[in-house]
């Protein structure tokens, strides 16, 4: 889906489908069966990066509550937060085997992943430091930014095309 543009035709359907499925509630759809759509990959990518995130931010406002400096923090919620959406996105979301074996597989989405993790800490930093935000907000803010470079080098450096259909 990522290899051209897509004409208005093409987009309407791919729309469409995700709304059937949403509107059925048909869960096996929307979640487990394998699908080369876009958009509903960016769906499941929504949901497991949200429960990532749950997990990443609990880390985080515990570890800062504990004393931790916020940044170190937020590297300890970073590495619990991408091993569950690793975990959660071989399942879910790429279904589509990556062209490397899993350690290497996991080698580059951790490395898509520090670079998210450099996105994150530099702006919680300017927005905590600079902008004068609690850490917390500023992780919420910083979220957005990160999980679009999160899928979006993912989707392009190990699952570019899906096998199934």
């Amino acid at each position: 889906m990522l290899d051209g543009p897509l004409c208005p035709e093409d987009q309407d359907q791919i729309v469409k489908e995700l709304l059937h499925l949403v509107r059925t509630l048909d869960v096996h759809g929307l979640m487990l069966q394998p699908t080369s759509n876009v958009v509903l990959q960016v769906f499941r990518a929504l949901f497991v990066a949200g429960l990532a995130f749950l997990a990443d931010y609990l880390v985080l406002g515990l570890l800062a509550w504990a004393g931790v400096h916020y940044l170190l923090a937020a590297t300890f919620g970073f590495i619990v937060g991408v091993i569950v959406n690793f975990l959660l996105s071989i399942k879910f979301v790429f279904k589509e085997k990556a062209p490397v074996g899993r350690v290497a597989e996991f080698v580059v989405y951790v490395l898509v992943g520090i670079v998210g993790l450099g996105i994150t800490l530099g702006l919680m930093w300017f927005f905590t430091e600079k902008v004068g935000f609690h850490f917390m907000i500023s992780k919420l803010i910083t979220v957005v930014v990160t999980f679009v470079w999160n899928f979006t080098a993912r989707k392009v450096t190990l699952y570019r095309k899906d096998s199934s259909t």
